[in-house]
């Protein structure tokens, strides 16, 4: 049961395709353009709506031809596909949501046979801990550590008293987190090293005593150029820090936008080549916290080129509103990067939970297609389809398209619609359909648009699609 979609148990390769009577078309449309390298068959089952069938329900009644290794239900079945498989006796699993992503759920699994492995730590500051009440500094580092970061930097304020630190350190390595501080003040570093910190951000020429005390105590530095120097200020603080038998980690700055973005990535491509071997860090909160721009795309930009310069360390945070998310961001960033440098290929195809406010693929039906399940469906619930033009919905009854998503009250209208509860449910459906539509975004009916790694679960009771039906004898019902 472990063996990923596409790679059906023994080697063998043939998949049989559970669906409901009005997608059966659809499907095999869907199979025929795939031209997949396995065998398959498509078993339509007694039911119009695919997404109605409960796993139960289908292993009382499904037929598995022989031969078969794989059986994919559709992803919006209520119950556990054990219940399926103990029956069957074969490997069952459930499939997308939408059949439209049948193409890319197959091939994605093949593609990222092993994703996930990484080798870039992240480092996330709570900023201005003196100035934070200290139930709110261990939430934090708490959300951190649960986004995905490695080490919980402790931020310090030049000139505010911490008279805590040393507690707040001790409290998070108890906890079995791994800590970082913040600071030039040779006290302070002091104090937070003695509570367990293991890394120390950062020292150059104005505070490099400080790291003779760290000898033998297994923590690191960050080793920085002078304020306003160049590389060439970085050689005496590394010599000493050989010398002294401190280990450390180099960070050229990384300036913003307007300040000298280029040249500091050019900087970092220096140490590389003149310290080799050198452990790097790069702080990536200048580029995300001061460019007015959602925080994903620049975060994968900026991985891409720590795991090209063999850069093995970044400090980020979420202090600006547009880089709420940014470990969880760095954290999916870091595992992408890594396995297109690795294998040689590009970030695309692989994981899109970047891809947030725009879909990576826009899934939609044609209008002859909508017009042939039109043709099918017997009962009065309503469907509705959106693309890249506009929005249709259709029952038994009525075909409604507008090409114009912003004038869903005229749509509204033509729908014959009075019942309040069906109204509401209508009106939120068309105005979710109108916002993909404006974004660019594949609408499911009842399900969650894809917001990347920002999507709430579906909001379908029991991960459960149950059709709004207008009753013509009275108030909506639930179909």
């Amino acid at each position: 049961m472990s063996q990923p979609v596409g790679h059906p148990a023994g080697g063998a390769r043939r998949v049989l395709f559970v669906t409901g009577r009005l997608a059966e078309p659809a499907l095999r449309r869907v199979l025929a353009d795939m031209s997949p390298d396995f065998a398959y068959d498509v078993t339509a089952m007694g039911i119009t709506v695919a997404a109605l069938m409960t796993t139960d329900w289908i292993a009382r009644t499904l037929t598995v031809p022989a031969g078969t290794d794989l059986v994919l239900i559709p992803g919006l079945c209520e119950g556990d596909p054990a219940a399926i498989a103990e029956k069957v006796g074969v490997v069952v699993q459930k499939g997308p949501k939408d059949l439209r992503e049948i193409p890319s759920h197959f091939g994605r699994a093949a593609a990222t046979y092993g994703y996930g492995a990484w080798d870039i730590e992240i480092v996330a500051e709570i900023n201005n801990v003196p100035r934070l009440p200290l139930d709110l500094v261990r939430r934090t580092a708490d959300y951190f550590r649960e986004s995905g970061a490695d080490v919980i930097d402790v931020g310090c304020t030049p000139g505010v008293p911490f008279p805590a630190l040393g507690d707040v350190v001790r409290s998070f390595v108890s906890a079995g987190m791994r800590v970082s501080v913040d600071t030039f003040d040779a006290d302070e570093i002091r104090t937070a090293v003695a509570a367990g910190a293991e890394l120390v951000l950062s020292v150059n020429g104005t505070n490099l005593d400080v790291a003779r005390d760290l000898t033998g105590t297994g923590a690191r530095v960050v080793a920085v150029p002078e304020l306003g120097g160049g590389l060439d200020t970085l050689d005496p603080t590394v010599q000493k820090l050989q010398q002294w038998g401190v280990g450390y980690l180099i960070d050229p700055i990384l300036e913003p936008i307007g300040f000298g973005f280029m040249a500091s990535l050019e900087r970092y491509a220096e140490v590389r080549r003149r310290y080799p071997a050198a452990a790097m860090l790069m702080g990536i909160g200048n580029l995300t916290e001061l460019t007015a721009a959602d925080s994903t795309g620049v975060n994968a930009l900026l991985l891409a080129i720590c795991q090209e310069l063999g850069v093995r360390a970044v400090l980020t945070t979420e202090v600006i509103p547009w880089a709420r998310g940014a470990v969880r961001e760095v954290d999916i960033a870091r595992r992408l990067m890594h396995y297109a440098v690795t294998r040689h290929t590009i970030p695309k195809g692989v994981d899109d939970r970047l891809v947030t406010v725009k879909d990576p693929d826009v899934l939609t039906y044609t209008e002859a297609e909508l017009r042939a399940l039109h043709a099918q469906i017997r009962d009065p619930n309503f469907r509705i389809f959106a693309d890249r033009e506009g929005i249709t919905i259709l029952n038994n009854e009525r075909f409604v398209r507008t090409t114009d998503p912003t004038r869903l009250v005229d749509l509204f209208a033509e729908l014959d619609v009075t019942e309040a509860t069906h109204a509401f449910y209508l009106g939120r459906e068309l105005a979710k359909a109108s916002l993909a539509v404006t974004l660019g975004k594949t609408y499911r009916q009842e399900g969650a648009l894809s917001w990347g790694y920002l999507t709430p679960p579906d909001d379908a009771v029991a991960d459960h699609v149950k059709l709004t039906e207008r009753s013509k004898r009275g108030p909506a019902s639930r179909s």
